[in-house]
């Protein structure tokens, strides 16, 4: 009688743990989503002050021509003017949350320009994020081209 409650016990334990993992995986997933709409809606203002804020010191972005820049790039580029999209369309948004690290894989069509280079396409992107201080925060994106 001893260990069937024991057994009940650490099956119930158990359980309740792994739904509370699931419940946290599943707020972390809302919560990376909210922010990756923040920096869409920044991306398409040029708001160099949130994309600050929701990109990591140490934020890497991979352009599709392979070109690397730097957080400190990307936020220039949008105070200068020099990094404009008018539109960007997300979709097959995929996030798988590891602790305090997420990935994201999306599908994105993009109107814009980087300077006189054309970014307009449809791309596939990868994206991982981290939980700094409470916060979600952009460490990498890399873009990949999706051929016609």
């Amino acid at each position: 009688m001893k260990l069937r409650l024991a057994i009940v016990t650490v099956v119930v334990v158990a359980l309740a743990a792994s739904g509370q993992m699931l419940a946290q995986a599943g707020n972390a997933e809302k919560e990376i989503r909210a922010v990756m709409d923040q920096l869409r809606d920044a991306a398409l203002k040029g708001d160099a002050e949130t994309f600050a804020k929701l990109t990591a010191d140490d934020y890497t972005s991979i352009g599709a021509d392979g070109r690397v820049l730097s957080k400190a790039e990307v936020v220039d580029g949008f105070r200068a003017g020099n990094i404009k999209f008018d539109s960007i369309e997300t979709s097959d948004i995929k996030v798988q949350v590891y602790g305090d690290t997420a990935v994201v894989t999306d599908t994105s069509t993009i109107k814009g320009h980087r300077g006189d280079h054309d970014l307009s396409g449809q791309y596939r992107d990868s994206r991982v994020f981290v939980k700094r201080g409470g916060k979600w925060q952009s460490v990498l994106l890399q873009r990949t081209k999706i051929s016609p």
